[in-house]
């Protein structure tokens, strides 16, 4: 059995239009994987000019964080946060 898989080509296992196919994804995964490093790259820098201005980086994160979600969600956390900290005295 062993024996057949290595006897396998690419070939036999995908097509040639497959072949094409994949690698036309493949391809475009990566450039959206430089994209993603170069946007990454941009947010670093505006978290560091905002620190250079004064401004707490953690908490910014944090703001972005929150606004991501919607209000139902947020009310949702802050809710059971509440509860938390009430039953530990807080």
């Amino acid at each position: 059995m062993a024996d057949d898989a290595a006897s396998i080509t690419s070939n036999d296992v995908i097509s040639g239009a497959a072949q094409t196919r994949l690698r036309t994804i493949i391809e475009r995964i990566e450039r959206l994987e430089e994209d993603k490093a170069v946007i990454a790259n941009d947010i670093k820098e505006v978290y560091a000019e905002a620190k250079g201005e004064g401004f707490d980086v953690k908490i910014l994160r944090k703001v972005v964080s929150i606004r991501k979600k919607d209000k139902a969600k947020r009310d949702e956390e802050e809710a059971i946060l509440d509860l938390y900290m009430s039953a530990i005295g807080m």
